[in-house]
């Protein structure tokens, strides 16, 4: 159980773990590409409608919880605690909070992961001298990255086992799902948006030609 609570708080700071790797990597890839700052501060900015996304599905998530819920004496559910309106009060007098509880794990893990392979198919344009800093620097990013994206594949199934009902799951995924093809899949092929990560004009041409 211990182990469990210890896997359920680095899930809590997922964001944090993929903000502070994707910032670098971004950084280094883009500019790389590019050569341009502008750009590369342009496209930073998804990290920001990243941390907004990520705010705002949790606060959405602890507000339907709360409208939902109910104090109740033990954890069966049994003797209804109205004196309790909220959640932390509830908790505080020794309570139990019952309400729809949507996964934020799920969603957050959807999400961070959608986001980092989304970031890192950059790398099929980056070419760059093995001797030089760059390509080290790059390297070790990248697969540190593939490292965290495996421990939030295996952290999504160990939600998928252990914590929440499967309706809570599938919602939380859902709003992972839609965070992500909101932005990566609609918003960021907007002119006026982050936009994707750098591509080869030779790519572009052959993505317009599938469009058509």
């Amino acid at each position: 159980m211990e182990h469990l609570e210890r896997c359920a708080y680095f899930v809590k700071v997922a964001w944090a773990w993929t903000f502070c790797l994707l910032l670098p990597f971004i950084t280094l890839t883009n500019y790389h590409l590019t050569g341009k700052a502008g750009l590369v501060l342009r496209r930073l900015s998804t990290l920001l409608v990243g941390t907004a996304i990520w705010y705002v599905g949790t606060a959405v998530f602890a507000n339907i919880e709360h409208y939902t819920g109910s104090c109740y004496q033990s954890p069966a559910l049994e003797g209804v605690r109205k004196e309790h309106q909220s959640k932390r009060q509830c908790h505080g007098e020794g309570g139990f909070w019952h309400g729809f509880d949507i996964s934020g794990h799920s969603f957050l893990l959807t999400f961070c992961t959608l986001m980092i392979v989304e970031e890192m198919a950059v790398l099929h344009e980056v070419r760059t001298d093995r001797s030089h800093w760059l390509h080290a620097a790059i390297t070790t990013l990248g697969v540190a990255l593939g490292f965290l994206t495996f421990i939030w594949v295996w952290m999504f199934l160990c939600t998928a086992v252990y914590f929440h009902n499967l309706s809570q799951k599938m919602f939380g995924t859902l709003f992972g799902l839609l965070g992500w093809y909101g932005t990566y899949g609609c918003w960021y092929l907007k002119s006026f948006s982050p936009g994707l990560p750098p591509q080869s004009s030779s790519l572009n041409l052959k993505q317009d030609s599938y469009k058509k």
